[in-house]
């Protein structure tokens, strides 16, 4: 690799990485605020708070990757344009393959990044993070023993508890349960316990009372008690638990290649795996073919600022004309399975495209027609806004 092919090289993988690092970091804060309530309300630490929300990240840098290699080298070849470097190289008979030695080099490298994120790493973190806030969710001694605030164990299940003791002993219980829409039952108890018993949990509640109050009755019904066990082993994450039935994104890849025949998804929805089976395999294809399409429209050398801006818009169009077909592919693949050829075909076509007008090295410009429209709307608008 020559001295030019590390410095593109350099200043596209650095611009890309950054952008990478500030778009994941930005949208992963807005969707772990949404999460707050893990310390708020549930009584979570930060570390289960940042650790839970960062299982996500993958799964961003996945989507994210691909814009932020656009970006990237848009802004690496209108450096190269703006310093007039691409006019020097172009007129010192550089070939245009040559001169995209190193943005290919950067799309191969996050390429493989993509398939790394596609293949393992994003279905992993989502089903770590499926795992880990349904044992969050469900654990009880963190959500309940919380003096002093009234906790929601989940809908229609209220707890409060007045004091907790060294020993373990719970003193002023209150519970309310409406769970049961043709029941409402409230519980009332000087001091309780949890306690396990053949791998279930429930709640002894002493010294108090039951008020239950049937649907379409005026009068409720009240039992005093002097011990009441509560179970609480259904929603207890060390109570039994059915198996978890993951979701075709929270599948590796090797799952969607092999995947088990008494499976329940498998048996129910075919073709959601088949798409994601198909989505996952293309992903790393959509780096490659979005640096040779922009550098195919903004790679030739030029010196009109308006072309650089009509091509750059241009790139942008055909590049989101491109992932939408693909987005659209997959959704239709769910019912259709031969939609799975509208998304090779794009890729396809998409880069086979690009590459024949590399090899040409054309300079894509706007219709002559189109640029005096332009210019004459420009000109109107500058001289309307000029200072008399």
């Amino acid at each position: 690799m020559g001295r030019i092919d590390r410095y593109i090289f350099r200043t596209s993988f650095g611009a890309f990485a950054l952008i990478l690092i500030s778009l994941t970091a930005v949208i992963w804060i807005t969707q772990a605020l949404r999460d707050i309530d893990l310390i708020t309300g549930q009584g979570q630490t930060v570390l289960v708070f940042v650790g839970l929300t960062g299982l996500i990240i993958p799964l961003l840098m996945l989507v994210i990757a691909p814009i932020a290699l656009l970006i990237a080298i848009a802004y690496t070849i209108n450096k190269l344009n703006t310093d007039s470097e691409i006019v020097v190289m172009n007129a010192a008979g550089m070939a245009p393959w040559r001169l995209f030695r190193p943005f290919l080099g950067v799309a191969v490298i996050v390429a493989l990044l993509v398939a790394a994120l596609a293949a393992y790493i994003s279905p992993w973190g989502l089903r770590e993070l499926r795992d880990w806030a349904t044992k969050v969710k469900t654990d009880v001694v963190a959500n309940i023993v919380q003096p002093g605030r009234f906790i929601t164990i989940e809908p229609g299940l209220t707890f409060h508890l007045r004091e907790r003791r060294p020993n373990g002993q719970l003193v002023g219980i209150f519970m309310d349960d409406t769970r049961d829409p043709k029941e409402h039952a409230t519980f009332l108890a000087e001091y309780g316990e949890i306690v396990e018993s053949n791998n279930n949990n429930f709640m002894l509640l002493y010294n108090g009372s039951m008020q239950r109050l049937e649907a379409g009755k005026l009068d409720p019904t009240i039992v005093l008690f002097d011990r009441h066990a509560f179970d609480l082993s259904h929603f207890n994450a060390g109570g039994p638990l059915q198996p978890t039935v993951y979701g075709a994104r929270e599948r590796s890849l090797a799952d969607l290649l092999n995947p088990d025949p008494a499976d329940r998804l498998v048996k129910t929805q075919p073709g959601q795996l088949n798409a994601e089976l198909h989505d996952r395999l293309t992903a790393p294809f959509y780096p490659i073919a979005f640096v040779t399409i922009a550098f195919a429209i903004l790679g030739a050398p030029r010196t009109s600022r308006q072309s650089r801006a009509f091509s750059l818009g241009l790139a942008v169009a055909g590049i989101a004309a491109l992932r939408f077909i693909g987005f659209a592919g997959v959704v239709f693949a769910v019912h259709t399975p031969s939609a799975v050829f509208l998304i090779y075909a794009s890729l396809a076509v998409g880069t086979g495209w690009a590459i024949v007008a590399i090899s040409r090295n054309a300079a894509i410009e706007p219709p002559a027609i189109l640029s005096a429209a332009v210019n004459a709307v420009t000109e109107r608008l500058t001289r309307r806004l000029a200072p008399t």
